[in-house]
Order: C-alpha cells, then structure tokens, then sequence
C-alpha cells in the first residue's frame, strides 16, 4: 500500500526494506532467548543468524530473478539489485540459509539438529513481518476478486497492479506464518528428539504455502507439469523430504 515509509529529500527508507530488516532483528533476538533456554551459546547462535541472513538475501533474490526474469530483466539486468524495491523468493532464501547453517554448524562443531531446532521459531515469525514488508510494496500480490476483504492498490509505485480488487495473499501468508509461530512456541514443549521442531514447521509451511499459492495473482514462473508453480513444487520436494528425514530420526532415535 505504501511502498515508501519516509523520504526526506534523497534519503528514502523503503518499507519493504524495513519491514526485511525488522523481521531479521525479531530473528535474532528470539534465537538467541531459544538457544539460552536449550544451553547453547547466543553469541554463536547471533553469529549463525547474520550468515543465514547474507544466504538468505542472497538466494531469495536469486530464485525470484530466475522465476521473474522473462518478465523484468532480459533488458534491465542492473534491476536484480535494487533488493529495495521488493521481489525476494522465501524459498530460495530458505535454501541458501540452510546450505550455510549447515556449514556453519560442521564448522563449529554445533548439533546441526538442535540448532535448527532453536531456530525454529524464528523463522515463522521474522517471516510474517517480512510479509507485510511484501504488501506495503505490492509485490506477491493475489488475484482479482470481489471479496469483502479484497484490498485494491492505488499508489503509482506499488508492484501490484492499480485499481483492482484483488486477495490480500501478503496478509494470508503473513497472518499464516503468526500462527504457525504460536503452533512452533507450544509445540517445542513436546519434542521427543533433535530436529523434530524444525521439521514439522517445514510440514506445516509446505502445506500452507501450497495452498496459498492458489490465490496469487502475480506471474509464478513456468509451470511444473502444467500443475505446480515453482514454489508448489519445492514445498511439495521439501514438504515430502521432511517426513522422511523425521521418520529417519525417530527410526534413528529407537535404536
């Protein structure tokens, strides 16, 4: 709705970019309360989280110029950098962030499970800040619709397009991934093994985002056997190798 929080003169702070940067402080301060409450160190925790966030910036904004290339930068490749006007792919992001936990914690030394598990929280939560960063830019829009709770942008710089109705999905997601937050903060209290937490968040984000999917209007990228966006189909890849990772660590935690 509105994509610039303040401008005064040539400093401008985007609220896409506020909101991004909000999300990864609220990260790191419920990961390092979570690693406290598991023994872990914060500051090693702390240290995790600013990698995640180099990875995760990094590999969102790769997987959404690869998906949104034939639309935008065939002919303005210097826009792929401008992070500030929107346009990160949660996925991608998630992918390179864990790639890199994943080194960080062989590096360290770290239960890469545990770690994860400690994480686990915040990243539902530093995710539905992120997406009300999403609907003050219009990007991730959904599709036109005459719901009483439609939302219709107006303002020249929004992604989205002008003057339509259409499914908030921004606030569906962002809304989605609060309570996926309060689910993960109770469900931790009955973990059974490491990586069980992080695990069923994966499931349950799959599944969700699956759904969600349906009502964005924006362009997916190409689809995958003429049924699946690309990010349907790695919550379906991710959603589905979860359970099996968490049958393997159950399997692994009897013997």
């Amino acid at each position: 709705m509105y994509p610039v929080l303040l401008e005064i003169k040539h400093f401008v702070i985007h609220t896409y970019g506020f909101f991004i940067a909000l999300g990864f402080l609220a990260a790191i301060f419920i990961s390092k309360r979570e690693a406290r409450i598991a023994g872990e160190d914060p500051e090693k925790v702390a240290d995790l989280i600013f990698w995640i966030l180099v990875a995760a910036i990094v590999g969102s904004r790769v997987f959404y110029v690869i998906v949104y290339w034939r639309d935008f930068y065939p002919n303005k490749l210097l826009d792929a950098f401008k992070l500030w006007e929107g346009g990160l792919v949660f996925y991608g992001g998630f992918i390179g962030a864990v790639g890199v936990a994943y080194a960080y914690v062989r590096k360290f030394k770290l239960n890469f499970w545990k770690t994860a598990d400690i994480l686990a929280p915040a990243i539902p939560f530093g995710h539905f800040l992120g997406r009300l960063g999403c609907f003050s830019a219009g990007c991730c829009h959904g599709k036109a619709c005459t719901l009483p709770w439609a939302v219709t942008f107006t303002n020249q710089d929004s992604l989205a397009p002008l003057n339509i109705p259409l499914h908030p999905t921004q606030l569906y997601e962002s809304f989605t991934n609060l309570l996926i937050f309060i689910f993960i903060l109770n469900y931790k209290r009955f973990k059974k093994f490491d990586g069980q937490v992080f695990l069923t968040y994966v499931v349950i984000y799959a599944v969700a985002r699956a759904i969600l999917e349906t009502f964005r209007g924006d362009y997916r990228g190409a689809d995958i056997f003429g049924l699946l966006s690309v990010s349907q189909s790695v919550a379906l890849v991710l959603g589905v190798s979860a359970v099996v990772l968490m049958v393997k660590l159950i399997s692994r935690k009897k013997d």
